[in-house]
């Protein structure tokens, strides 16, 4: 794979229907609405209605694929009394942002967010039902809506240690109209992340063009406002995935 034009249209396609293969009705719409709220409403309505158990849907892969990856960033804490503050942006029904809550040695407040009301309401009651108990006695766990293009409107600047993007800058770029939307999601990250805190996109494309595109993004007034870089997740099911961290840098 080379540049956008492949690595997002090809690859993308792929990965998407690969997904979403059991839900066959929705294909098409989401590849080409996934920056619609409209789109994920549908696409959780009929998943859910479709058995009479919840199971958790995992863009790409679920928790333990990428647990050795997330884990390293929960040892330090800015104030030795705070909860190390986590945001699974652009969450669904994944059972990722639970999974950090579950297996954090180190205290942490995971905030689960989607801009899919229906995917919060079955997070909120799947984890009521299972009643999952925290390694660390003081973290928390919440589910919200929130649309991740307006991070500050909820967050105040420099309050967040790290946030964890499983697919969504992904959904963004591969939408017709969500190129725009994700550059956006990437400067509210910088915005609300703590100097010492990181961006951590899941990502199946190429890093020619991700890297490409990260650097871009994150320049404010011609000035690179992040460090980027890049870790090998591994293949599945032929496809190779990739760890983007993204640390905000203080613009001079």
């Amino acid at each position: 794979m080379s540049l956008f034009s492949k690595s997002l249209t090809m690859s993308g396609r792929r990965t998407v229907a690969a997904c979403v293969r059991h839900h066959s009705s929705l294909t098409t719409e989401l590849i080409e609405n996934m920056d619609k709220k409209a789109t994920w409403d549908r696409f959780y309505t009929e998943t859910s209605s479709r058995t009479a158990t919840f199971k958790n849907f995992e863009w790409f892969f679920g928790f333990d694929a990428v647990r050795d990856f997330i884990m390293p960033f929960l040892q330090t804490k800015s104030h030795p009394d705070a909860l190390l503050q986590v945001l699974d942006m652009g969450c669904g029904t994944s059972a990722l942002g639970p999974g950090i809550y579950r297996h954090s040695p180190a205290p942490v407040q995971v905030t689960c967010a989607d801009i899919s009301p229906i995917a919060v309401q079955l997070m909120r009651e799947h984890v009521q039902t299972q009643a999952l108990l925290p390694h660390n006695l003081s973290s928390k766990l919440e589910f919200v809506e929130l649309d991740c293009t307006q991070l500050q409107r909820h967050y105040r600047s420099s309050v967040m240690d790290l946030i964890v993007d499983k697919g969504t800058t992904d959904a963004l770029l591969r939408s017709k109209e969500g190129k725009m939307k994700a550059g956006l999601v990437l400067k509210q990250c910088l915005k609300v992340l703590r100097s010492s805190g990181s961006l951590l996109q899941f990502s199946d494309e190429d890093p020619d063009a991700r890297l490409l595109w990260l650097e871009t993004e994150a320049q404010e007034q011609g000035v690179m406002a992040a460090d980027v870089g890049v870790q090998e997740v591994g293949e599945l099911r032929g496809v190779c995935y990739y760890c983007y961290q993204v640390t905000p840098r203080p613009v001079i």
